[in-house]
């Protein structure tokens, strides 16, 4: 008998889309699933991350194996007045279900939730235990699944099920991302007597030109995720056009590949501020996002069920790739080898991020069903 039907689905996704978990804000939509799990007798615990910001983890059964069903809560930020409806009301036109976060990604979450609801009532469960990680800060710092990482919430995990929105594909692996921000500190003075100033900009100029020089000398392409890329995306220095600056900072975006791993980037980055130090600048570098590429096994048997269910529920081939954004499996699979199962698979399109986001009814109704199918057959194999 099942327990939430196709209108108690779509209600669900609609009081999560309502909620505005936008960055640093997830701890209510955290607090309402809660709620919303012990109504149907699933327990789940509220991981604290920081004031407002909490993960929730649930669990169903025991005994191994264990696959673990992740996802965040977290949505980017929405301008209401260039969306054609209200970005925080899950607006139905066309068969589509607009709003903030329905494709990225609360249609994932909202399916893994109805999926261990409707396979608690049913009794379905096989063998071994569901844990579902629920993350924080995934668009941003991806503060969630390192602490739950830290916590030890993947230390006996098997297998982990992403329900990223992948466009009806099911993805392996994807590159890594570092942020880092450079300083460059100088004196001030009038352009007119540079003399008796230091200008911050020109340094940092240098260093820009010399790393970026460097990284494209060692930066092999990788056999599955291609081309490392490295690029400064903001520059800030100076007031006045007749002034020489005394302060210039520039962020730098690197993204990473096996080939080309964050470490030999780190080292870039050290070698030539030291270089550039040592003849009298004054640059200082910060890397506050530093997360690893995840490369896993293209044929485990978790994508090949995906793949299969991915065909019986949706209709049409499923492929398997690799995804330019980092995930939360960059820090949910960290000391996990190789070999180890990850299937990236959930509702959603190339909407993510824009104005008028959405997912598509039928599939996000297609991926409630699907995941029951796949944790089912995950466990009795």
């Amino acid at each position: 008998m099942v327990v939430l039907n196709q209108a108690k689905r779509l209600e669900l996704l609609e009081k999560l889309v309502a909620i505005p978990s936008v960055n640093d804000h997830e701890q209510a939509v955290a607090q309402f699933l809660h709620i919303y799990l012990a109504k149907y007798g699933i327990s789940s615990q509220l991981v604290q991350v920081a004031p407002d910001r909490a993960c929730l983890v649930a669990q169903i059964g025991t005994g191994t194996p264990c696959l673990a069903l992740a996802g965040h809560l977290d949505v980017v930020a929405a301008t209401a007045s260039a969306w054609q409806s209200d970005p925080f009301v899950l607006t139905e036109r066309n068969k589509k279900l607009y709003g903030r976060g329905a494709s990225d990604m609360k249609a994932g979450v909202a399916a893994l939730v109805i999926a261990l609801i409707e396979l608690v009532h049913a009794k379905k469960l096989p063998r071994g235990q569901v844990r579902l990680l629920l993350t924080v800060g995934e668009e941003m710092e991806q503060a969630g699944s390192k602490l739950l990482y830290e916590q030890g919430y993947m230390q006996d995990v098997d297998a982990l099920l992403i329900a990223e929105p992948t466009d009806l594909k099911v993805a392996y692996a994807h590159k890594g991302s570092m942020d880092i921000s450079v300083v460059s500190r100088g004196k001030s003075a009038h352009s007119s007597m540079p003399e008796q100033g230091y200008n911050a900009l020109e340094p940092l100029i240098e260093f820009l030109y010399r790393t970026k020089k460097a990284f494209l000398k060692a930066a092999k392409p990788d056999e599955l995720l291609g081309k490392a890329t490295f690029n400064a995306t903001v520059l800030k220095a100076g007031s006045q056009v007749n002034s020489l600056p005394e302060r210039a900072t520039a962020e730098i975006n690197v993204r990473t590949t096996p080939t080309v791993d964050n470490e030999k980037v780190q080292a870039l980055i050290e070698l030539w501020k030291n270089k550039l130090n040592a003849t009298g600048a004054k640059l200082t570098t910060t890397t506050y996002l530093n997360k690893v590429a995840v490369k896993k096994d293209p044929d485990s048997s978790l994508v090949h069920l995906a793949q299969a269910l991915g065909e019986k529920y949706l209709g049409q081939t499923i492929k398997k790739i690799a995804l330019a954004p980092v995930t939360d499996a960059s820090n949910l699979t960290l000391d996990k080898p190789a070999t180890f199962p990850l299937a990236i698979f959930g509702p959603g399109n190339q909407s993510v991020h824009q104005v008028d986001e959405y997912v598509d009814k039928s599939q996000y109704l297609a991926f409630c069903e699907l995941y029951q199918a796949l944790i089912v057959q995950y466990l009795e194999n």
